[in-house]
């Protein structure tokens, strides 16, 4: 057998040999500690992330909160009076109690985030184990009138950050057209179009017609640029963007292009792709993309969004 819990609580438990990495208590005469008229016993402080604990054990169940016939257990931040004005944390905790029998520690599973603030400075489980399973002997919590409650307190860090996604009700879209003759021309690593205008801000395309990264030597590398000062403090957009060379001998023809959906932001000004186009591909003579020494690449881009952030 193991724990063994009320209808309103999970039948879940689990028990491991290892012991709670950060508190045990002992009790050695925990009968007399039932017919004592303590209605609760408070360990001593133990610390767990900066902060002081204490385990609190009611022998006859907690009656304030329901825990009648049981054994309740509760987790208290101690020395509240030394944290600064308006703190607050989370934590996650697991109780244990031993079972002598086969060497194992029980506990009930919660891994919930509790608040702790100045208005809730404890949480605990009202109905923990059952006084009836508890005293049975032979379920291995008291024996020779001894048992043992353990704890293990998990405070999480806040680093919390947040962001607000705003939509627009319309998404607003934009395209420019970029004719680059004589292309053959293009001696140096990068060019870039003239700037353009989408949703408010700026934008320009780039193009490495010589390869960058993956794509040297074998590809032109094609990418769409913000304009930072166009774009709000903290502040992403969520965009949509293609970028195409045309088919200059079918007007309606298939152009050669790359679709993606990215963020645009401070950290990531450039969105695109190193191997854009195999050069093999452009120079061919029986593709329509490069004509009469000219290329026609144009840009799509729709603006979906904004994103906000704040730590």
């Amino acid at each position: 057998m193991g724990l063994r819990f009320t209808n309103s609580q999970s039948d879940v438990f689990t028990g491991r040999e290892a012991p709670p990495i950060h508190y045990l208590l002992k009790i050695q005469s925990f009968n007399s500690l039932s017919r004592s008229c303590l209605e609760k016993y408070s360990s001593d402080t133990f610390d767990v992330g900066d902060y002081k604990w204490r385990l609190k054990i009611y022998p006859r169940g907690n009656k304030d909160r329901g825990g009648q016939g049981h054994i309740s257990i509760f987790l208290t931040l101690a020395n509240t009076s030394s944290l600064p004005v308006g703190w607050e944390l989370h934590a996650m905790f697991n109780f244990f109690v031993y079972d002598q029998h086969r060497d194992k520690y029980f506990s009930l599973p919660d891994n919930q985030v509790r608040r702790f603030h100045v208005m809730k400075t404890e949480w605990g489980e009202a109905k923990f184990v059952e006084l009836q399973v508890f005293n049975d002997s032979s379920n291995g919590y008291l024996i020779d009138d001894a048992c043992v409650f353990g704890a293990e307190v998990y405070v999480l860090k806040m680093t919390r950050k947040a962001e607000c996604l705003s939509t627009l009700e319309k998404p607003n879209t934009g395209i420019y057209t970029w004719t680059i003759k004589p292309f053959s021309a293009l001696t140096l690593d990068r060019y870039e179009s003239q700037w353009f205008v989408v949703g408010g801000h700026r934008w320009r395309i780039r193009i490495y017609p010589h390869g960058l990264g993956e794509g040297k030597g074998n590809s032109v590398s094609a990418y769409l640029s913000l304009d930072e000062s166009t774009l709000p403090p903290d502040t992403r957009l969520v965009v949509r963007s293609t970028i195409r060379v045309l088919d200059q001998n079918e007007p309606k023809g298939d152009p050669f292009e790359d679709t993606y959906v990215r963020h645009f932001g401070a950290s990531f000004l450039a969105w695109g792709v190193e191997k854009f186009m195999s050069l093999a591909k452009l120079n061919d003579p029986k593709q329509p993309y490069l004509v009469e020494d000219t290329c026609v690449m144009e840009a799509e881009v729709t603006l979906f969004g904004t994103v906000s952030t704040a730590s």
